[in-house]
């Protein structure tokens, strides 16, 4: 089946190195620099910094979820106030999930049918449902650049069987989110679909298989960094990209440490989105070129040196003892700054690997990263 061809949306596969990939996506508000991180901004908002900030660190495209706004303030509350670019300040490209996580995840009733799930709000108990179509009619409503398809997040572990039937019912979701975006979506605007399987080799191809046969703009590995395993991931990696087109976007979701990002950017991975770099910023820990360091302990007290003499990062250069003083006072200051940092290291470190991807020096790249963030770290040291 042939893929819909979208104004103003292509992807461009600019350099190899083994497996590796350079690229660049094209969208109506800019371009996407692969390998691409995302920043997670969940609710509108990438949390404690300024958009202004987050475009500075280097970030082309963020991530907003479906789950949360259509809960608060509502899809269509944002589309009557311009769309989620106005509303929250961005001008760049915006990818939404689907909400088919946090429904899974965060909803404390739900039943997963054929026609979709039916759960209750985290946020005033109230009984809704979410559809492929109506997945598909909130990211429209929100205006985002790429959107995805809904799916099931299959548990962890799961049976061959669960995991198949699981499988199944997201290429199901999969064909009805794609005919809602026909109808719905504005040119430009982009549909990924969402490979599941857990870690059942003949599951992923099955599915990677039919997405293919579906025909989208990109194609998103669902499903890991949930406990599998480095090595179950990197495996199940393989096994998919073998099966997806080479001339269009794979996307890992939810994936993590520096060490996860370049072993899958080794194995054939363009996008990334993770919560990591915020979330360990407001629990006082800082991602730096010399490794993970937790400005809690009280051996930074009286360090006078930067954060990371390695980084570009204006928030990098405070003092390691004026950072670990805001974190002992419990100053807001001190998680923005390291979330700062931590968000820029990141974009940092994927401007690096597509730097050393052209000059063809990607392997002794990340083995250098890896083995930096392999010794031993102060994360379990003094807090006192």
């Amino acid at each position: 089946m042939q893929r819909d061809v979208r104004q103003n949306f292509s992807f461009t596969l600019k350099a190899h190195d083994g497996q590796v990939r350079l690229g660049e996506i094209a969208t109506p508000r800019g371009a996407i620099r692969t390998p691409a991180f995302m920043p997670v901004g969940t609710a509108a908002t990438v949390k404690a910094m300024l958009p202004q900030t987050v475009r500075a660190t280097g970030a082309d495209v963020i991530l907003a979820n479906t789950y949360h706004l259509m809960l608060r303030p509502g899809a269509e509350r944002i589309a009557k106030l311009g769309g989620l670019h106005r509303f929250m300040g961005w001008d760049g490209p915006i990818l939404t999930d689907s909400g088919g996580y946090q429904v899974m995840s965060l909803s404390k009733l739900r039943r997963i049918e054929e026609h979709g799930v039916t759960f209750q709000s985290h946020v005033d108990g109230a009984t809704l449902e979410l559809t492929p179509a109506r997945a598909i009619q909130v990211q429209c409503l929100l205006g985002s650049d790429i959107q995805m398809v809904l799916d099931e997040c299959t548990p962890f572990p799961a049976t061959r069987d669960q995991a198949k039937a699981s499988m199944e019912l997201s290429l199901r979701w999969a064909e009805r989110s794609k005919q809602a975006f026909r109808e719905l979506s504005a040119p430009g605007q982009a549909l990924f679909g969402i490979a599941q399987g857990s870690i059942y080799p003949d599951l992923r191809e099955a599915s990677a298989a039919a997405l293919k046969s579906i025909g989208f703009d990109g194609y998103a590995i669902g499903g890991l960094a949930v406990g599998e395993g480095h090595q179950a991931m990197l495996d199940t990696v393989d096994v998919t990209t073998a099966v997806l087109p080479e001339d269009q976007p794979r996307y890992l979701m939810g994936v993590g440490t520096p060490e996860d990002l370049l072993a899958a950017i080794a194995h054939g991975i363009d996008m990334f989105d993770c919560v990591m770099p915020t979330r360990s910023g407001r629990h006082c820990q800082a991602f730096s070129w010399g490794g993970l360091l937790n400005l809690r302990n009280a051996r930074y007290a009286e360090d006078p040196s930067p954060l990371d003499a390695e980084s570009a990062c204006p928030a990098a250069r405070y003092s390691r003892a004026y950072l670990h003083h805001l974190v002992k006072c419990g100053e807001v200051l001190g998680p923005m700054l390291l979330s700062w940092a931590n968000v820029h290291f990141y974009q940092e470190l994927m401007a690096k690997a597509r730097e050393s991807i052209l000059a063809g020096g990607f392997a002794a790249f990340a083995e250098d990263v890896t083995r930096r963030y392999s010794a031993p770290s102060d994360l379990d040291g003094d807090k006192t």
